[in-house]
């Protein structure tokens, strides 16, 4: 018998008997690589009904806010007229409290009210004129009133109350001082006798 390896053997060639173990596996070997694929397959597609739902989610709700605000601006405006717009012989519910006022609660003289408008001054066009000048204007109200209603000016429960041109609104062309009469309750009717 002759052992591999025997420096005084030849060599033994063809395959090993059963009497020799089988090689052991090389170092990292690995089998055959599959054949390529041409052309490569396309990735799958990603599903945009997540996308398209919160779109859909996104648009009902700025709906719903925009016809809330809508609902409520004109809810708000309900009965009320812009301040630039109220006439000689209108009536308002409630004295504005707010330094600047864009709109009033105007009613029929004949309901409750605590403002009548005896008077409309309109200002002449040009620059801004300035507080001064505002205050002017503003100081012809008293006046205005005898003319209105001789009895009221004589009368202690009623007041006036001057809704003017800012130097915001004279760039928007309000050129009005508003001349109101107010009373402290609520009344009926026209100061106008």
């Amino acid at each position: 018998m002759t052992w591999p390896g025997d420096p005084n053997q030849p060599p033994a060639y063809g395959p090993p008997g059963p009497q020799y173990p089988p090689p052991p596996p090389l170092p990292y070997q690995q089998g055959p690589y599959p054949p390529p694929i041409y052309p490569y397959p396309e990735p799958p597609k990603k599903s945009r009904t997540g996308l398209w739902v919160g779109l859909a989610v996104l648009a009902v709700v700025l709906m719903s806010g925009l016809g809330v605000g809508v609902w409520y601006f004109l809810n708000s405006m309900k009965d009320k007229v812009i301040a630039t717009d109220l006439a000689v012989g209108d009536c308002i519910t409630d004295i504005p409290s707010g330094s600047l006022v864009q709109a009033v609660p105007k009613t029929d003289c004949a309901n409750p009210h605590a403002g009548e408008v005896y008077a409309v001054l309109t200002m002449p066009d040009g620059e801004y004129p300035g507080q001064a000048a505002i205050d002017d204007w503003q100081n012809r109200c008293p006046s205005e009133l005898q003319s209105y209603s001789s009895d009221a000016l004589s009368d202690e429960t009623i007041g006036v109350f001057v809704l003017y041109p800012t130097e915001q609104t004279w760039s928007q062309g309000d050129r009005e001082v508003v001349c109101m009469a107010t009373t402290q309750e609520k009344r009926t009717g026209s100061l106008k006798g």
